[in-house]
């Protein structure tokens, strides 16, 4: 794949612009109501790792939900024997003590339905923190081609939305899940104790009940899950539209944008009407279907009372287990579509979590310069399979020499820096340092002696200063200011609000890009580098300051080693070697002299960047 069709990601250097951000996510977690788990077992294994870390918790919760189902079982059988005890015979003596005891059953009922809530939260806002910090950790260890294959949103909305949705949802669901269950099965127990033949009768229509909510909750399920697509859909086009504004202004497609958000607006009311249609069905139907129910109970259990086969105490109790099992089994559905979320969504987080991570060489080498030579040696790179980039690139280059690379947009330069920082591992080939192969160096000993600028500069949102200061931290406001003044960045800071601590936001999107990238070589010269990257450092800085800072620039380059990708030939004349690279292969190399001389591809690149008319003395030239 050639280097242009690279995710942008694959563009970013760490060390010294800090992490860019590709494309954005367009609302994917809307959908996880909607999905399904693929491992659900495995995934839950997973989860009770973390869940286990709370084992005592857990233990509280339990007693806590236990006792809570007991009482809330407890309640209705005692409003019965209050019924057939104190209110029919009229017996005022003990029903107080009756009415205090009731009292206090559903006092202590809901204190422990306050500590389980209380643990609960606990145990969720914990497990989203620890999920939190281990993928935020693994994010940081991931490789670059695992970051090229998932959106910047996407893993966002990982890190972000659905461990948010398992941090909400999973601990709580899953306790809910149980009391549900307990709350069902006792209730059933208590129906059969009062009467086994109204039982009976009572689930004639659970049945009825289940298979009426099922039909329903599908189509509803997929009325909300267009409902979702849609809403992300909308969101991706207004995060578009608000990015590419100043495009959409010198068009003036304005109306077409309107249409086009008028149309899935429109798309979205009517999912959405649809969806609340169907969704506004369920509790009628379900309250209809329960006054059927209470209705015939009432009625047989009249004939009963009728007949001294049972007491009015009993129906009353019977009702209320009978209004408490509809409950239980409208919460288990419900809990079972949220805990299948969830799972869904730590299904997501824990890819990144066991993503492929960057191999750990803590065995490797430590180095702090070149003494004798950089060498790259028939080198090969693809990021697909077989799909070369680089093409047996074979050259060297002596400590404190300067080497420029040029060719054109997609030729493999960029990459050539990304595999001698080691963001990404060699196919086939070395770079040797002094002899050694760098994969036998530590990757932050390598890294620790490269400074890296690149031409699309990622500034973080915090003061000038700091930003500067993320080159070498231990670095006094003192030498940031000296480094600002060399290169000729404090004319510009110093007309600044808050001057160097001025906070830059959203990317430092109120600096000009030359501006930016005038931060970005302070915080490169700042690190004091033993080999220094300039990857079209000055491409967006005007001549004048251009040739300002190409002067502070010798000083930074003496003493180091030098590698210049450079698209403006006139400002690598002095290189010490030149490498002409097309379609991932170096087709010449030589001094700016010697190229000249040649009069091959790299005569016809430098004569018509200054407007001399030359014919093309090689092929291949016009691509």
């Amino acid at each position: 794949m050639a280097e242009k069709d690279r995710p942008q990601e694959e563009q970013r250097v760490r060390f010294h612009h800090g992490p860019g951000f590709g494309p954005r996510g367009h609302g994917r977690h809307m959908h996880l109501l909607s999905e399904k788990p693929k491992e659900p077992t495995k995934t839950l294994k997973k989860l009770f790792k973390y869940l286990g870390r709370y084992k005592l918790d857990f233990f509280l919760i339990f007693i806590c939900v236990v006792g809570s189902s007991v009482l809330s079982l407890l309640g209705p059988y005692l409003i019965g024997k209050g019924i057939d005890n104190y209110i029919i015979p009229k017996v005022i003596s003990g029903f107080g003590r009756f009415l205090l005891f009731m009292f206090a059953i559903y006092i202590f009922n809901s204190i422990l339905v306050y500590i389980q809530g209380i643990t609960m939260a606990h145990i969720s806002q914990r497990m989203g923190f620890d999920l939190r910090k281990d993928a935020f950790e693994c994010l940081h260890k991931l490789s670059l081609g695992v970051i090229d294959k998932r959106s910047t949103g996407d893993i966002m909305s990982r890190i972000t939305n659905d461990i948010d949705m398992v941090n909400t949802s999973i601990a709580t669901a899953t306790v809910q899940f149980l009391s549900g269950i307990i709350m069902l099965i006792g209730t059933v127990v208590m129906m059969t104790i009062l009467s086994p033949v109204l039982t009976l009768i009572s689930m004639i229509l659970i049945p009825l009940m289940a298979i009426t909510t099922k039909l329903i909750s599908t189509k509803t399920r997929k009325y909300f899950s267009l409902q979702q697509t849609k809403l992300g859909e909308i969101d991706g086009l207004v995060e578009e539209d608000i990015t590419g504004l100043k495009t959409i202004k010198i068009f003036g497609r304005e109306e077409k944008e309107v249409k086009r958000f008028e149309k899935k607006n429109t798309e979205l009311r009517d999912y959405g009407i649809i969806a609340q249609k169907f969704a506004g069905i369920i509790p009628p139907l379900m309250n209809f279907l329960n006054n059927i129910s209470f209705a015939i109970i009432g009625g047989i259990g009249g004939l009963f009372v009728l007949r001294n086969i049972i007491t009015i105490g009993t129906i009353a109790s019977f009702i209320n287990y009978v209004r408490q099992f509809t409950r239980p089994l409208n919460e288990l559905a419900h809990q079972f579509n949220i805990i299948q979320g969830a799972i869904a969504s730590a299904e997501r987080v824990f890819e990144i979590i066991e993503a492929d991570k960057e191999k750990e060489d803590k065995d490797g080498l430590t180095i702090d310069d070149i003494k004798e030579q950089l060498e790259f040696k028939n080198l090969w790179f693809s990021y697909e399979d077989e799909k070369y980039v680089l093409k047996n690139i074979s050259f060297n280059i002596t400590p404190g020499g300067m080497i420029a690379i040029v060719g054109p947009t997609g030729a493999g330069k960029t990459t050539l820096i990304n595999l001698l920082a080691r963001l990404y591992e060699i196919d086939k080939g070395e770079i040797l340092f002094d002899g050694t192969d760098i994969r036998k160096i530590k990757k932050e000993s390598l890294r620790n002696i490269l400074g890296v600028v690149l031409q699309d500069t990622y500034l973080f949102s915090e003061s000038v200063r700091e930003n500067i200061r993320y080159g070498r931290l231990e670095a006094t406001d003192k030498e940031i200011e000296e480094v600002c003044k060399a290169i000729k960045a404090e004319e510009f800071i110093l007309t600044l609000p808050e001057k160097y601590e001025t906070v830059l936001s959203d990317g430092a999107q109120g600096l000009s890009q030359g501006q930016r990238q005038l931060i970005a070589i302070a915080r490169a010269m700042l690190s004091d580098p033993k080999i220094l990257v300039l990857d079209e450092a000055t491409s967006n800085i005007d001549t004048k300051t251009e040739m300002n800072i190409q002067k502070s620039m010798l000083n930074l380059m003496r003493g180091r080693t030098n590698f210049v990708i450079a698209h403006r030939l006139n400002t690598i004349k002095n290189a010490d070697l030149i490498l002409v690279i097309n379609e991932g292969e170096i087709i010449e190399k030589g001094t700016h002299k010697e190229l000249m001389e040649t009069k091959g591809f790299y005569y016809n690149l430098f004569t018509s960047q200054f407007g001399i008319i030359e014919t093309a003395c090689t092929p291949g030239l016009e691509n």
